[in-house]
């Protein structure tokens, strides 16, 4: 399937460079098949493209250089616990207050929470390496790269992972490997 995603602020080929105003991305699969003028690629894709308007300006996603410790030393309440343990993540000695019971399958479930507060961000590259495996498994279903940098710039041919961002700098939505996996409501 094509898609065609056209911010109305531009496209950024790489974070913080320069915006190309009038500019889309077109996805084909999980790469990114073609980065131009709207007008040149909605007359070249657009009978075959599904296209998606943003409000905002699309660039590469965003580097979580601290993902081991928000999600290995860090608990992320469920909703339903949020009268008791509030909705920010625990840590150091709120965490040890909290006195729960940290099996392998709540650091799973705290680890899936986070995963999708970084996805809300824009994250789409995690520091790593993981230790607990129940941490390690729910960023690996996440679609989430593990890598010691931030991801490269856009390019045709690279992987389809980038988030679009409102004026206001807030998060519209992510992309991994084409795939949309957060979308602001």
């Amino acid at each position: 399937m094509l898609t065609i995603h056209r911010p109305a602020g531009g496209v950024a080929v790489a974070e913080g460079g320069p915006r190309e105003p009038g500019y889309a991305v077109v996805v084909r699969g999980d790469r990114i098949d073609a980065i131009g003028p709207a007008a040149d690629l909605l007359a070249e894709y657009g009978a075959r493209a599904r296209v998606r308007d943003w409000e905002g300006v699309l660039t590469p996603g965003r580097y979580e250089p601290d993902a081991v410790a928000l999600l290995e030393s860090a608990y992320w309440p469920d909703p339903r616990e949020a009268g008791e343990l509030g909705t920010e993540p625990l840590t150091g000695e709120a965490l040890a207050a909290a006195a729960l019971s940290m099996t392998d399958t709540r650091w799973g479930h705290s680890a899936r929470r986070g995963v999708q507060r970084l996805l809300a961000r824009g994250t789409t590259v995690l520091a790593g390496p993981f230790t607990r495996p129940a941490v390690a498994a729910a960023v690996a279903r996440s679609g989430l790269h593990v890598a010691p940098s931030p991801p490269p710039p856009l390019r045709t041919s690279g992987t389809a992972d980038f988030t679009v961002h409102a004026p206001d700098g807030s998060c519209l939505t992510t992309v991994l490997a084409g795939r949309l996996v957060f979308r602001r409501r």
